[in-house]
């Protein structure tokens, strides 16, 4: 069988179109397939006119033929390789050849030259199968675009957009380049992009990405890139680097396999000379192959990157995908990759009279432009509360400290309080924020005019879901150490950090600190260091690190182009199944060539003494090639999941957008919590009883129907973890707390509340608040099963 490595595709700037690529496969499939035809037909041919017919002739004329054909490129091939010194490991079956004819061994040398130029159709079809995922993505390019001018629609080539074009995309289409939704509701299938199959919904003002198909109605959006600096396009370079980069596991396969063609000849001399028989010589050079080195390895490797690539994970290339099996530090930044990356406005906080809605006017106009994950959930906010936006001028972003916008004259500064005030003292208000957020976890973005500090916005920025459970599973996979890096307050930091699990957390951390920090773990560990993040402040300590795995689709952005793994899908626990799928890969690949290679010695060493003759030996060097191929396809199936469930995956979702729905009712525990001793006992009992009319018709009767209806999905789809006990012994308390109120509310009657009534019920609102925040964290790590099961149910990753 052929042992050149199969061409990397070449893919231009713009890819081909797809009647283009079908007039291309046509001739592309006849040069591989048709030499391998044309020996088989000989073979056949020859084999009826040698046992039919009785014209031996006739018939080894005929393979003669065959053989020489055979024989010239082969050749010509292995010269070519010698010149480059590259181990010409074809000389085998050159040498086999010649040794056929030399010794009247007709059909033995025929089926050589069949498993030859048969082999090279095989290693390409073997070849393209492992990179069907890669090869998918770069073949689904947007290519044509819908610009509209006035009431006109003109249809364009995607590299003729231009950032602040409005694209029309019509049902089925895909987005041409990223953009921001302008009119319509956009309903997207970006399975493409991450692995997602069920279409996501993204309202007027959210961002979009290229490469996503319209699922629903037509809609508009605005530009925000050109074609060549949007997501897909990204996407697709990261792609094409991965197809052309060799692992240090194939360049090793390869010069190993260069030592194995002196190791042939010898052994075939020695069998010729201590036999008495050529024959003997001749069957061992027909039955070796390093097939399972040379090919095994790049197979293997390239189907876990193309199996990674069907689950929304991009890795450039198998040199980082066998890193990543050897990883056993890991370093998390905190927003947007330990948590959600999607914070909540929970309040705005005014300074000296301001105006709550001016407040977040002025943070919403200038988080416009701003990157930072925070800015879009303010922007959202704000829209939400009827509060439009204006576009700022003299816009400036400094990195870790906020952004800085001109409108109607004033200076406006968001971001953190010391860098919003001008690095002067900050006001007693401004500090009791800081302190509240460092109590509370939550985030606070500061905002000023000229700089005088006008107010404060409140974010919840909630742990991931999946993150806990996808630390656990890290452990089990042999990751030694968890370090978690923030540049928030220590004190925020550690209570995230003791949430999901990190053995340690390093706060207040700079961009250029979080280069040393990865400089100074790498020096204390014993393997890969890999590190986390998602911002534009992380790409330095990306780069630095052994690994960097950079968390979302934006193929442009500092981050992801400074990572070797991407996760186009939202979602940290792609990272455990990553490296898994590295691990499982990497046991493959020496599988295949251990069994492959082993097999090869043991049937040279039966040729050697005559057992096998040349004839089958060319057989049963095709059968190990075949063995090692398919063992080394394994790596595109995924072992650990079982079949698929996305009914489930749907219903998390659905109860995701019910806690959406309560959660306005359950922050009022908090606010009125605050509020007890404020309120005037007529206002305030009239709230209390409001709340606790919410609390026992909705959110009870919301819990209850989730304990019948999907606690079961839960303990199915967990299997031996069933994590529905915790669950039901915060529903009882729930239920304890809300019937308590009512009584305590029955108590009070008509009459004011006396100061004990106050601090009881002061006592049932802040235990009631955070009793839900723990029981709708523990709901949100339970919901990410069903999330998985859209996969299928979790197996045993070993094979």
């Amino acid at each position: 069988m052929t042992q050149q490595r199969a061409p990397t595709p070449q893919t231009s700037d713009a890819p081909a179109r797809p009647t283009q690529r079908v007039a291309a496969a046509i001739p592309d499939r006849l040069k591989v397939w048709g030499p391998g035809s044309a020996v088989a037909a000989a073979l056949a041919i020859g084999l009826v006119l040698d046992l039919v017919a009785d014209q031996r002739q006739a018939a080894v004329a005929l393979w003669l033929v065959a053989i020489v054909g055979a024989i010239v490129p082969l050749t010509i091939e292995t010269v070519r390789a010698l010149a480059r010194r590259e181990a010409g490991v074809d000389a085998i079956a050159l040498l086999a050849m010649l040794g056929a004819i030399a010794l009247g061994e007709w059909v033995a040398g025929v089926i050589v030259a069949l498993m030859y130029l048969g082999g090279e159709g095989l290693e390409s079809y073997a070849a393209s199968r492992a990179r069907r995922e890669l090869t998918a993505l770069v073949e689904g390019a947007p290519q044509r675009a819908n610009r509209r001018r006035g009431d006109a629609i003109e249809d364009i080539d995607v590299d003729a957009v231009s950032p602040g074009d409005e694209l029309v995309v019509r049902p089925g289409e895909l987005v041409p380049v990223d953009g921001i939704v302008l009119e319509g509701q956009a309903a997207l299938d970006e399975r493409t992009l991450t692995g997602e199959s069920r279409p996501v919904e993204r309202p007027p003002g959210t961002r979009v990405q290229s490469g996503a198909t319209n699922a629903g109605s037509p809609f508009t959006l605005r530009a925000t890139a050109t074609a060549q600096d949007s997501t897909y396009t990204g996407l697709v370079r990261l792609v094409e680097a991965a197809q052309a980069e060799q692992a240090p596991f194939e360049r090793l396969a390869d010069r190993a396999a260069g030592v194995f063609l002196p190791i042939t000849v010898v052994v075939a001399l020695a069998a010729w000379l201590l036999s008495g028989d050529p024959v003997n010589g001749l069957a061992v050079l027909v039955v070796a192959t390093p097939c399972p080195m040379i090919l095994a390895a790049p197979i293997a490797i390239t189907s876990g990157v193309s199996r990674l690539a069907g689950r929304g994970v991009l890795v450039k290339g198998g040199g980082a995908l066998e890193a990543l099996a050897d990883v056993d530090t890991v370093l998390l930044d905190k927003t947007g990759t330990l948590t959600a990356g999607r914070p909540r406005l929970v309040e705005v906080i005014t300074f000296d009279g301001a105006d709550p809605d001016e407040v977040l006017h002025l943070a919403a106009s200038v988080d416009q432009l701003s990157s930072h994950v925070f800015a879009a959930s303010i922007v959202d906010a704000a829209r939400t509360r009827g509060i439009a936006p204006t576009f700022p001028d003299a816009v400036e972003s400094e990195t870790g400290s906020g952004i800085a916008g001109t409108l109607a004259g004033r200076r406006i500064r968001v971001g953190r309080a010391a860098w919003t005030a001008d690095d002067g003292p900050l006001p007693a208000e401004a500090r009791a924020v800081t302190r509240r957020t460092a109590v509370e976890g939550t985030s606070s973005v500061f905002v000023a005019a000229d700089g005088r500090l006008l107010g404060a916005l409140l974010l919840d920025d909630p742990l991931r879901p999946e993150a806990a459970r996808t630390l656990r599973g890290l452990r089990a996979l042999g990751v030694q150490r968890f370090v978690m890096v923030t540049g928030d307050h220590g004190d925020i930091g550690e209570l995230v950090g003791e949430a999901v699990g990190v053995d340690r957390v390093l706060a207040e951390r700079s961009p250029a600190d979080k280069v040393a920090d990865v400089r100074a773990l790498r020096s204390e560990g014993r393997g890969r260091l890999l590190m986390v993040g998602d911002g534009v402040n992380d790409a330095p300590a990306l780069a630095e690190a052994d690994l960097g795995v950079a968390m979302g689709a934006q193929g442009a952005t500092a981050s992801s182009q400074a990572s070797d793994v991407i996760l186009v899908v939202d979602r940290l626990d792609r990272l455990r199944e990553t490296i898994a799928v590295a691990q499982r890969t990497r046991r493959i690949a020496w599988q295949s060539v251990a069994a492959g290679m082993g097999m090869s010695f043991v049937a040279m060493g039966f040729a050697a003494f005559g057992f096998i003759t040349p004839v089958v030996g060319a057989v049963l060097q095709e059968v190990i090639d075949l063995a090692v191929i398919a063992n080394a396809l394994r790596a595109l199936r995924a072992k650990e999941y079982g079949p698929a469930r996305p009914e489930l995956a749907e219903r998390a979702a659905g109860l995701r957008a019910e806690h959406g729905e309560l959660a306005a009712g359950i922050d009022r525990l908090r606010s009125l919590a605050d509020s007890v001793d404020r309120l005037e006992p007529d206002t305030l009992l009239a709230e209390l009883r409001s709340l606790h009319t919410f609390l026992s018709q909705e959110l009870l009767a919301h819990e209850l129907d989730e304990e019948r209806a999907v606690f079961p999905l839960l303990s199915e789809a967990a299997g031996d973890e069933d994590p529905t006990a915790p669950l039901r012994h915060t529903h009882r308390e729930i239920v304890r707390l809300v019937r308590l109120l009512g009584h305590t509310l029955d108590a009070i009657g008509e009459g004011p509340p006396d100061d004990a009534d106050r601090t009881e019920l002061r006592r049932l609102l802040y235990g009631l608040h955070a009793i839900m925040g723990l029981h709708n964290a523990q709901e949100e790590e339970a919901l990410g099963m069903l999330d998985a099961a859209e996969a299928g149910g979790k197996r045993d990753s070993r094979s």
